[in-house]
């Protein structure tokens, strides 16, 4: 059986973790009918619309 010669030291150990609890930021894209910034692969909040067609209709007044 496999057994290790020596304990891995708190360091060592929390140095080979520390790249597997990274968070990364949500990727954000502009809309190209309004330009506002919003998540990829998601309707805009603010026009409505995604990949160049209107899915929501908003009113203009909000």
């Amino acid at each position: 059986m496999a057994v290790p010669k020596r304990k891995v030291s708190k360091a060592r150990r929390d140095k080979r973790r520390s790249a597997n609890f990274r968070l990364d930021a949500p990727t954000m894209v502009k809309c190209p009918k309004c330009g506002e910034y919003n998540l990829t692969h998601r309707v805009c909040r603010s026009c409505g619309s995604y990949a160049g067609k209107v899915i929501i209709e908003k009113a203009d007044n909000e």
